[in-house]
């Protein structure tokens, strides 16, 4: 077969194999039969003039052509999605799907009351959230709308500054009548804490300005910060967490306040392009003024204050 007759479905089939390190996994994840899965990456290695997995007693390893190929083939699937969310939708209306990205807390915690009145406004509008701490790539329409805790640079994307979200030391009650509230910073180093087993770039930031944290040793850690949030309402010790989060929990009371003085920048993001579509512009609305009222919530303190 040759390249110019190789449809999507053949390159969604590649990327499933790759995801999934089988044929069978593939199939089943795309709703394929495991012949017809076979048929799609013979036909791409046939068009490419070389394999592109290895078969082993482990499954299917990627060749190196396979790995040269993974990025465009991902930017193939995101455009793909990106014309399905266009198709689905209405110029006129607010009607079709929006994807949004957020970080996993934010969007477990913040965007799902934000959402439920943006949907009972606009019923025939279709939400897709990305809840992951990693940055989508709004040029490449991995996601329409983005909430990110860092500045934009690109000169293609429409933002809007929300405020800043603040976090600081937070414990449950029932931790803290076990083991009492540290005072200091030296008591609360004795006391069981929760934190990251890998440093995002908040955290390498966060420990720039504040070097005595470096030194801190947790007896819980988690690379997800949603993982970290359940710890701490479950008992398990001291972590960080924000304080809109805190203020709402009646259980959850901060430790130390203002030691931490950590506050993350906010932003709602869009390619400028979508502006004028109804259902894009809906839900950026929507989500600035939800996320709005989301810092204001924070003790009643100024959203716009600097960290120190």
């Amino acid at each position: 077969m040759a390249l110019d007759q190789i449809s999507w479905d053949h390159y969604r089939t590649f990327l499933a194999v790759l995801e999934t390190g089988s044929l069978s996994a593939a199939a089943r994840a795309l709703g394929l039969t495991q012949p017809t899965a076979g048929r799609h990456i013979e036909a791409l290695e046939q068009a490419f003039g070389a394999p592109l997995f290895l078969r082993t007693q482990q499954g299917l390893l990627p060749t190196e052509k396979a790995l040269a190929m993974q990025a465009h083939a991902k930017t193939m699937a995101a455009m793909s999605s990106a014309l399905a969310r266009i198709a689905s939708g209405d110029m006129e209306d607010v009607r079709g799907t929006v994807r949004i990205s957020a970080s996993e807390v934010i969007a477990a915690e913040t965007l799902p009351p934000i959402l439920a009145r943006l949907q009972e406004a606009h019923p025939h509008l279709e939400i897709e959230l990305s809840a992951s701490d990693l940055i989508e790539d709004l040029l490449q329409q991995e996601a329409d709308i983005a909430i990110r805790m860092v500045r934009p640079t690109q000169a293609a994307l429409l933002s809007r500054r929300i405020g800043l979200i603040s976090l600081g030391f937070h414990a449950h009650r029932s931790y803290l009548d076990r083991h009492g509230i540290p005072q200091s910073l030296e008591e609360l180093t004795k006391h069981r804490l929760i934190g990251f087993d890998r440093q995002l770039a908040y955290i390498r930031d966060l420990l720039k300005t504040r070097p005595h944290l470096a030194d801190v040793t947790f007896d819980f850690r988690a690379d997800s910060n949603l993982v970290q949030l359940a710890a701490i309402r479950a008992g398990l010790g001291i972590g960080m967490c924000q304080h809109a989060i805190g203020v709402r929990d009646p259980n959850l009371v901060e430790v130390l306040p203002g030691t931490l003085d950590l506050a993350l920048e906010t932003f709602v993001v869009m390619h400028e392009n979508l502006k004028t579509v109804p259902r894009f512009r809906a839900t950026f609305d929507a989500l600035v003024f939800g996320l709005g009222d989301w810092i204001r919530v924070d003790k009643g303190k100024d959203s716009d204050r600097s960290p120190n």
